[in-house]
């Protein structure tokens, strides 16, 4: 069905927002104050003819915009669209009723996030590898990418004749790109492990291309260098798939406002360590405990600092955060301590450290929903927030990392 509509706010999903008798629709790439007409579908539209367009609204930097679903928001000024995304974090804080200092967004530059997960399928007419169109099924191929790094985007050709001995007839699969300091490693999912034929090709031709590493469903097949990413000043052989920040620049951001937060720190525990973001660099001036379920992520943790001079001790602990979290009697061995969970967050853990008596505490997280519920626990345990920072580093994306840094009262 067919209707004119004034879009009167954002969604928190990036889309545009419309009132209408019977309720609200959401509009993607429509932006507040825009007047248009959509084509509904219950409470979702899709946007038919721009009939009065925003001030705001700017070019787009990608020719796939708008096809490929990788961006949302580049029709969208930089300053109103930093301005929403840390309205977004604001919005979960005030909605917990904390009191918290809230500071300018971090924000993220273009052609700067250091890994990919693109969409691969196989055709007639050949290699199809880009992305999804927003809310479809339908593979966009593409040719650039204004929001990853360079060194991924200048290789499309060469990943798909990589892709194309992974390929499984028409069945599409995914290929996961992380740019690393030896080459590209390449981790594909939902394609079969390459025969003893498709190795005989793809071993000279990942040494010709000059790629790090090959892993399919987790198992490497391929890896002619070993992928290394600096922490600090620790080099690690990151395990295929392993959690990586989505930007150098927002990782070294935030690992500055932990270790500021923790300038007096001795001893620290670094929760949901990963390979160590973190608490690598925290290595330099305090003694670490690093604590992941992930059992490569530590074992890539541990062979890096073994062969690192000039460290604090850094101890570490296989352990499920979430069925077990640490007791507040055992981090009260601690004087500053760092978690940054999943999307989820960290509900249990956070209700243990809120009985504790460490005197500093950094909270990262990806979602604003959750962070903010492990806040509320926190400050009702006699921790006062010292200061948020949201940090962009999901560039036209709804999606937003915020660092939160506390104090025991």
């Amino acid at each position: 069905m067919s209707v004119r509509v004034t879009i009167n706010a954002m969604g928190a999903g990036g889309d545009g927002v419309a009132q209408l008798p019977d309720g609200q629709i959401f509009v993607p790439f429509t932006l507040p104050g825009e007047v248009a007409n959509v084509a509904r579908d219950k409470n979702r539209a899709s946007l038919t003819a721009l009939l009065a367009a925003s001030p705001q609204r700017v070019e787009p930097s990608c020719k796939h915009f708008e096809d490929c679903g990788g961006c949302a928001l580049q029709h969208w000024e930089m300053s109103a669209y930093q301005a929403w995304k840390r309205s977004l974090v604001a919005a979960c804080l005030d909605g917990r009723g904390l009191k918290y200092e809230l500071s300018p967004l971090l924000g993220c530059e273009p052609q700067s996030r250091r890994r990919a997960s693109f969409a691969i399928r196989k055709t007639e007419g050949g290699l199809l590898l880009g992305f999804n169109r927003h809310q479809s099924h339908e593979l966009i191929n593409i040719s650039e990418c204004m929001v990853t790094v360079p060194e991924i985007t200048s290789r499309l050709d060469d990943l798909r004749k990589v892709a194309i001995h992974l390929a499984d007839g028409a069945k599409p699969f995914k290929l996961t790109v992380t740019d690393t300091e030896s080459g590209l490693d390449l981790a594909a999912s939902g394609c079969p492990v390459p025969d003893d034929a498709a190795r005989r090709i793809l071993t000279p031709l990942m040494i010709e291309l000059g790629f790090a590493r090959l892993s399919v469903e987790g198992e490497t097949i391929l890896e002619p260098r070993k992928p290394l990413i600096t922490f600090g000043k620790v080099p690690v052989n990151i395990p295929s798939g392993s959690f990586l920040q989505a930007t150098i620049a927002a990782e070294i951001a935030m690992a500055g406002l932990v270790i500021g937060h923790f300038k007096k720190v001795k001893k620290a525990a670094d929760l949901f360590s990963g390979v160590g973001t973190f608490a690598l660099r925290m290595a330099e001036i305090m003694a670490v405990h690093a604590v992941e379920n992930d059992a490569a992520a530590l074992a890539a943790l541990d062979r890096g600092i073994r062969h690192v001079q000039g460290l604090k001790p850094v101890t570490h602990e296989r352990r499920d955060l979430f069925r077990r979290p640490i007791l507040y009697k055992d981090l009260n061995a601690y004087q500053g301590v760092v978690f940054d969970p999943p999307r989820a967050g960290a509900e249990e853990q956070a209700t243990q450290l809120a009985k504790s008596s460490v005197p500093k505490v950094a909270a990262i997280s990806c979602n604003p929903v959750t962070l903010a519920r492990d806040l509320a626990i926190l400050t009702a345990g006699g921790y006062k927030i010292d200061k948020v920072v949201p940090v962009d580093q999901f560039l036209w994306s709804s999606h937003v990392e915020t660092v939160a840094l506390l104090s025991k009262k």
